[in-house]
């Protein structure tokens, strides 16, 4: 299968204009042959802590679900990705949804954790992301998803092919220099090497969209500090047994990482290591996890969630 992941440079919050890139991009993609697209995570927001991206919200059959239904029909091509998504119930989610070429939503994951500051914005699922398309079974992960034991654990063996993508933010340029740079190589590594690790885990190729761009907002927990920097990119498509095939640089601006893929539930070639996260997050991740957590959840309980 000829598969692509697109790398879409966000207008942070401003959905229409996502929108529109990303059909953009879906047609460039299947112009080149793409059978199957994989957008990235937060494709019509993006996600940094903004109010705004809180408004960009939508309804599980507004736009965005819409474009996925309509472009995978029209160009007779597998399509998904995931957008922050206000369910019936009020709660808002990451959910990942999968379009097929007859125009219908085959399957939906959600998320199974806000990461950091996401917990401002929606709350997790807890579905095993095994969706059956027609002839092959796809497995959805989402950004940190590629990064914990449980993902791998419930994909192993289970499905043809992976499909996800990120909005992985990189380590601030903050004093001392010396440290955070560290810190931001060993980041940057991990969105890197995370998709095409989690390859060799499942025994599946990997096709990872991804969020680039700058990216600029108060941080949930001091919002007197502010955080700046840019979203990781790296688009990629990797094979069965972690090489990579296909990558688009973050400094690349938007566009597509596309490749031939061999589908089919293979031997993984690693085992899941024993331990919750599959890879070291680093100090500054570590300790952000916690407490934007902490900070998000009230966020997200007084501003997002619809109580009525």
């Amino acid at each position: 299968m000829r598969v692509a992941a697109i790398q879409l440079e966000v207008a942070l919050g401003d959905v229409a204009h996502n929108l529109a890139e990303n059909e953009r991009l879906i047609r460039a993609a299947a112009g080149d042959g793409a059978e199957l697209v994989s957008l990235p995570e937060f494709f019509s927001t993006g996600v940094v802590f903004l109010p705004e991206i809180a408004e960009g919200a939508l309804p599980p059959d507004g736009p965005a679900t819409g474009m996925l239904k309509r472009l995978a029909g029209e160009l007779g091509i597998w399509i998904g990705g995931s957008f922050l998504c206000r369910d019936a119930d009020g709660e808002c989610r990451n959910a990942w949804l999968l379009a097929g070429p007859d125009g219908r939503i085959h399957g939906r994951h959600d998320k199974d954790l806000p990461t950091m500051w996401e917990n401002a914005f929606y709350i997790g699922g807890s579905d095993d992301g095994v969706i059956e398309a027609d002839g092959f079974t796809v497995g959805a992960a989402v950004c940190w998803e590629f990064m914990r034991s449980a993902t791998a654990r419930r994909l192993a063996g289970r499905v043809d092919l992976v499909v996800g993508g990120s909005n992985w933010w990189s380590v601030p340029a903050w004093p001392p220099r010396s440290l955070t740079t560290r810190m931001e190589s060993d980041n940057a590594r991990n969105a890197r090497q995370a998709p095409a690790g989690f390859a060799r885990l499942v025994g599946a190729p990997v096709v990872h969209a991804a969020i680039c761009g700058e990216a600029v907002c108060p941080m949930p927990e001091l919002p007197f500090l502010t955080y700046r920097g840019r979203f990781e990119g790296g688009a990629l498509v990797v094979d069965a047994t972690g090489r990579i095939l296909a990558c688009r640089d973050h400094d690349r601006g938007s566009g597509h990482a596309i490749a031939e893929v061999e589908i089919g539930a293979a031997t993984p070639s690693a085992s899941i290591p024993d331990r919750y996260w599959l890879r070291s997050r680093g100090l500054l991740p570590a300790l952000t996890w916690h407490s934007q957590r902490w900070a998000g959840r009230r966020w997200y309980r007084r501003h997002v969630r619809d109580s009525r």
